[in-house]
């Protein structure tokens, strides 16, 4: 037996040297290792250098050897062979890479184990399993990715299987739970870096106590993300991940075992799920063309990971590059650092701190750099002290001291600095950080390397003192002329203005001239005393309590962005809450699409493609940006804003919130044009940020269209335009029927051919096949390709019972004055997340 085994090697190998000299694919295109059939290894048989084996079936899945990046270390692992990029699914020795492929081996003992070994036979990595039958066991690639060891006779029964040992990739068909026996969890661990396949910081399991919850781990001891309990249907904090029609969910619970599983109800849809190196959480699908898509990650953004930037370091949700040092360090391990994204290593200081035994040498003395708008590093130490200049003294008389914050309290900070957020100005406020530098790094920031301001610890309570000084009399300043101006009101956080009510009503001349009205209110034109105009909304309704009323305003007021209107102030006397907007001078959107009286007044197409991407931007920011995530649920015309240079403003975000009703009661007192809502809607499902994604595709085809997708005009029978123009999509030459008439044809083919993809994608029925906001933004401004979309179900319903339809009530003639602004609507703000790019496949 051994010795047919031996001949048949030999010959295999002549015949692999002859496969080299021409062609390997010839040979390994569907095979297998030496002597090994499709997907089987039996005992005795081995792989090495480029052979490979192909799963059994339709050959979805590689196994073999490989390495990673432009390492030149090798590992065993599965792949995706059906795909353009090769993505690892599954490592085995991924803490001990090999040096030299073609030496080492994975082979199949006598003994019923798979072993890697070394160039020079040293055992690498074992299944380590004690078998009773080792002489009839096999090891069998299966087609679901998952690579076993079983019985000849009983290809069912697996002994070991690599399922239960998953790597960063949870499969469909795999388990990810907890052996109640042993007590062990199977941990999802991300890789060391995009480079390095060995065990990274962050793992995924599920709660050792035996709750239905899935935990994120930063180094094995912090738990930063729970995904909340399984209620059957969802878990209670991530509603994407959950049945749909793409994934089938399942959690089993028995005396022995507690796991989740998935599958997917589509099998020609590649997905994976993976701890990534970015310490999220993420479910991906693979488009043809485009690469891998993600449907949703969690933590929502990647700064709410816990130490992601490691000690000393910040993070950034704005900027390219998440993670920098502070001034005054640099990165541990630079190349990790900056060029694949490993960030675990932390900075360390450019220049060591002067302090030795509480005293400076070399007569030079350490001190304070001013970080403003930061979160706060976490573990702090609070000292019992009464002032700013006693807390700054007490950090700088102790050499452990590494920054310290005053807020009538002092927090000093001992050891590494973790878990900071650079925040940007105008979103979100943060606290002021006092970090502390040596002498010489406080001299290049003073010399330019930092606009933020700095403080040494012997001047420090000079410059507090004076500056509460200029800022006490710059108060009193504003205090005395404002007093004509500002009511009774009490200021709220951030730049916003508290009006009083008789304030608003001269300034509107007793409501006078109404812009227009909706399910929240009616909308009025205003002047101030030094002559800005604005835009005062009188809400109607208000359910809450003045507190909570200013709560919700003050951030509302802090969301900031080009494109959406901004909030300039508020009144809130008894009953009688008013907002201030910016006024936009050039209305709504909807009056230069659907009221136009003249043809010169007719939007051309690049500032209908310029008003798409500037609305999508906006979402993006609402969606992705903010740090509760706000979805709008009234995207139309009637809520896109135009300024002088008609640059797009989303308008009504953030309301429903504001004004506390519950969704039934919105949707049963909303107002606008019709047809803008999500299947969702209707089917009582949760509702996320693809709702918005929906309404934006439904308004989208009317910007192309120049008219609503439910009308006919005369001549025409092309029924409901949004299902009329998913079937001429991918019909060569049918692209410009679709553009509004009055354009004559004078637009941009190619971006005419994505804004009409892009809205077909947005209004599919399955909110898991529609792009994020995100996604839109880049397939509009050309940097990610689409594919061609499907025709959803809905709108074909749609246009065969289009005539039958009850639609909401169209607004009045004065809600499309062009000088409206922010009106009717039913936003709301919501902290349940949502995919950050669609499964458009």
């Amino acid at each position: 037996m051994m010795m047919g085994v031996r001949n048949r090697a030999w010959v295999f190998d002549c015949v692999m040297f002859l496969c080299f000299s021409l062609n390997t694919h010839l040979c390994f295109g569907a095979g297998a290792g030496a002597g090994a059939g499709a997907g089987i290894l039996s005992v005795g048989e081995s792989i090495s250098g480029d052979h490979t084996i192909i799963s059994i079936g339709d050959g979805n899945f590689e196994l073999g050897f490989f390495t990673p990046g432009k390492t030149q270390n090798y590992y065993v692992g599965i792949w995706y062979r059906k795909i353009s990029e090769k993505t690892v699914v599954w490592v085995a020795n991924r803490d001990k890479p090999l040096s030299d492929k073609y030496s080492s081996q994975l082979k199949l003992l006598d003994d019923g184990n798979l072993v890697i070994l070394d160039p020079s036979k040293t055992l690498i990595w074992s299944t380590n399993l004690t078998s009773k039958t080792p002489k009839s066991t096999e090891a069998a690639l299966l087609d679901s990715g998952n690579f076993v060891l079983r019985n000849v006779s009983n290809s069912s029964a697996f002994v070991w299987e690599s399922f239960d040992h998953p790597a960063n990739t949870w499969l469909p068909g795999g388990k990810l739970g907890l052996n109640k026996r042993t007590n062990k969890s199977q941990l999802l661990t991300s890789w060391k870096n995009s480079e390095d396949p060995a065990l990274g910081i962050f793992a995924l399991e599920l709660d050792p106590a035996g709750t239905s919850q899935y935990f994120i781990l930063w180094n094995v001891s912090v738990k930063y993300w729970t995904s909340g309990t399984w209620d059957g249907h969802i878990f209670s904090l991530v509603p994407e991940m959950r049945s749909n029609y793409i994934y089938d969910f399942t959690y089993v619970s028995n005396k022995d075992e507690s796991y989740f599983t998935y599958s997917l109800k589509n099998s020609s849809i590649i997905s994976r799920f993976v701890m990534d190196v970015s310490g999220q959480i993420k479910q991906l699908s693979w488009l043809d063309g485009v690469g891998w898509n993600l449907f949703w990650a969690q933590p929502r953004q990647q700064c709410e990971v816990y130490a992601l930037c490691g000690a000393f370091g910040t993070c950034n949700q704005q900027a390219a590059f998440a993670c920098g040092c502070l001034q005054g360090f640099s990165p541990r391990y630079p190349t990790d650092y900056t060029n694949l994204s490993d960030w675990s290593g932390g900075c360390v200081r450019n220049t060591q701190l002067q302090c030795v035994n509480n005293a400076s040498v070399n007569g030079e003395k350490d001190g304070f750099l001013l970080i403003t708008n930061i979160t706060l590093p976490i573990n702090p130490k609070s000292l019992a002290v009464e002032s700013a200049q006693a807390c700054a003294l007490a950090c700088l008389n102790n050499c452990s001291c590494n920054a310290y914050a005053y807020n009538d309290n002092c927090s000093v900070w001992e050891g590494d600095l973790l878990n900071m957020q650079q925040l940007s100005d105008g979103t979100t406020v943060g606290g002021n950080l006092y970090l502390k530098l040596a002498a010489s790094e406080l001299l290049k920031s003073t010399s330019g390397g930092n606009k933020k301001g700095s403080a040494t610890g012997a001047i420090v309570g000079a410059v507090s003192g004076a500056v509460a000084l200029l800022g006490l009399v710059a108060v009193l300043i504003w205090l005395r002329q404002r007093r004509t101006f500002v009511g009774r009101s009490k200021p709220v956080e951030g730049s916003l203005v508290p009006f009083s009510y008789r304030e608003l009503q001269s300034a509107t001349k007793n409501f006078s001239e109404k812009l227009g009205g909706g399910g929240f209110g009616s909308v009025f034109k205003g002047t101030l005393p030094d002559s800005t105009v604005v835009a005062v909304k009188k809400l109607e309704g208000i359910s809450q309590g003045e507190k909570q009323f200013r709560t919700e305003v003050s951030t509302i007021g802090t969301i900031q962005h080009v494109n959406l209107v901004r909030l300039h102030g508020f009144c809130s006397e008894g009953t009688k809450r008013l907002l201030v907007y910016d006024f936009m001078p050039k209305g709504s959107l909807d009056s230069h699409l659907f009221h136009v009286t003249r043809e010169s007044e007719v939007l051309d197409w690049k500032l209908r493609y310029e008003i798409a991407i500037g609305t999508a931007r906006g979402l993006t920011y609402l969606h992705e940006k903010c740090r509760d995530c706000i979805i709008h649920c009234d995207i139309k015309p009637e809520n896109i804003l135009l300024d002088a240079e008609f640059c797009p403003k989303v308008a009504d975000f953030g309301l429903a919130k504001l004004v506390g009703r519950e969704f039934s009661r919105v949707l049963t007192t909303m107002r606008g044009t019709r047809g803008y809502l999500a299947p969702e809607w209707i089917s009582g499902v949760a509702i996320t940020t693809k709702a918005d994604v929906y309404s934006y595709g439904m308004m989208l085809f009317e910007l192309i269209s120049g008219r609503r997708n439910s009308d006919q005009p005369d001549g025409e029978r092309v029924g409901f335009f949004p299902s009329w123009a998913a079937t001429k999509i991918n019909e060569d030459g049918e692209i410009l029927s679709l553009l509004d008439h009055r354009l004559e044809g004078n637009a941009d083919l190619a971006e005419l051919t994505r804004a009409c993809k892009v809205a077909c994608w947005c209004v599919q029925d399955a909110e898991g096949h529609r792009p994020s906001m995100g996604l839109v933004v880049q397939i509009l401004e050309g940097v990610m390709d689409v594919s061609p979309p499907p025709i959803p179900r809905t709108l074909q319903s749609l246009a065969e019972n289009h005539e039958h339809i009850v639609f909401f009530a169209e607004p009045s003639s004065n809600q499309s004055s062009q000088t409206r602004s922010p009106s009717s609507g039913t936003p709301s703000q919501a902290k349940s997340t949502t995919s950050s790019t669609s499964s458009m496949a």
